[in-house]
This record gives structure tokens, sequence and C-alpha cells, in this order.
């Protein structure tokens, strides 16, 4: 999956790539796409209620070419 930024959260454990992301966004155009590359579990269930309770779209997961999980969101507002 495509995106235009990629934040590298590997070793940071929650809610540090949470917060790097809500840091993060606003910094990319509306419409523009962000992804997060983050091995803590948690990552997983909080970049998607993340986008819910932000009004972002969470595009869904895919890897890094390291294999680790990359989390891609799109800016809507």
């Amino acid at each position: 999956m495509d995106a235009d930024v990629e934040l590298d959260c590997r070793g940071m454990l929650c809610p540090l790539p949470i917060i790097r992301l809500a840091n993060n966004l606003g910094d990319i155009a509306v419409g523009a796409t962000m992804a997060v590359v983050a091995e803590d579990p948690a990552a997983r269930p909080d970049v998607a209620a993340w986008c819910r309770m932000r009004g972002q779209e969470y595009l869904g997961e895919d890897l890094a070419e390291d294999g680790v999980p990359r989390f891609v969101v799109r800016r809507l507002r």
C-alpha cells in the first residue's frame, strides 16, 4: 500500500506510535496518506481506534520491507 509519508516507530511502545501519528498527521495535506511502522502489538488496535475517534480514515495494514507491521491512515480533515 502506498503512503505519502512514513513514520518509523520501530522500538516504540504504546502510546508513542499514536502520539507520533497525532503530532505529524497535521503536517500532510487533506487526502494524503501516512503510514505508521510499529512493532508494538498495541499499535494494531490503537491506530484504527484513533482514526475512528479523530475522524480520519484507517486504510488497513501491510508490512514494511523488513516485515514490521505498517498501518496506513488517510487524513480527512
